[in-house]
């Protein structure tokens, strides 16, 4: 009873799921509808005792290739749109070929489900002397060319995002010394306050202010502020103009 509701749930959740991946316009979205598609993938296969098909949809598919299928999303742009120009002539023709190819096979194996008499995956792992010797005969001899083509699929899934990331340097990267000579240069040698701060300079030459709006005496640097009074560079503010003159004075005496 447990493991029908279970099938029924996970059913339509993996149906809704994948119905979004076919429907949804954002790549991210449709990442993650094909995560929630592979999860449930492991737990029908939990529920089978099929516990090692569970660990390896989880770990590799689950874990790996959508890793891959979010990085290369992160390098291509997730705010890239799909250019509607048709670059390789006939690839809606052959998109149609094998649409229909695979409602065919789809209709196969529903028939099959259907007409067949069922056996239970517990006697097929058992003839064949366990889940794990089973399914390496069946991927390292009948299936063995499937498995290799999806490995190359993923190599060049991963070479292709390095390619498309991948931007021409048209000048030599600026180094550490010529950072700080074009920061010199452009007459504020200091960084700038942090988001949300609200404040219009971020340096050692300016005092702070109180929470009441006076300037606080501790912060004014006497060095600077004797600087400042002799070269005539005072704040146009004239609270810290004037806060300044007074730590001049106060050090003269």
């Amino acid at each position: 009873m447990g493991e029908t509701i279970t099938f029924w749930v996970l059913a339509v959740v993996s149906v809704s799921a994948a119905l979004g991946l076919v429907f949804s316009r954002r790549a991210v979205y449709c990442a993650l509808m094909l995560g929630v598609v592979m999860i449930s993938l492991a737990v029908l296969y939990a529920i089978q005792d099929a516990p090692f098909l569970a660990a390896v949809q989880i770990i590799v598919y689950t874990g790996a290739v959508m890793m891959l299928f979010l990085f290369v999303l992160m390098l291509v742009g997730v705010d890239s749109r799909d250019s509607l120009v048709e670059t390789i002539r006939g690839q809606r023709f052959w998109a149609a070929v094998a649409g229909l190819g695979f409602a065919v096979l789809l209709a196969l194996a529903i028939g099959q489900a259907v007409i067949a008499d069922p056996v239970g995956l517990g006697e097929a792992t058992q003839a064949a002397g366990g889940n794990v010797p089973a399914l390496a005969r069946l991927i390292f001899t009948r299936h063995v060319f499937a498995f290799e083509v999806a490995s190359a699929l993923l190599i060049t899934a991963a070479l292709g995002a390095m390619v498309l990331a991948h931007r021409e340097r048209t000048r030599e990267k600026p180094t550490q010394k010529d950072i700080s000579r074009a920061r010199f240069i452009s007459g504020r040698p200091t960084p700038l306050p942090g988001p949300g701060v609200y404040a219009r300079n971020n340096a050692s030459d300016m005092p702070a202010l109180l929470p009441d709006g006076t300037v606080s005496e501790l912060s004014v640097n006497r060095v600077v502020a004797r600087h400042d009074v002799t070269e005539g560079r005072l704040p146009e503010d004239p609270r810290l103009a004037e806060a300044i003159r007074q730590a001049v004075e106060e050090e003269k005496k």
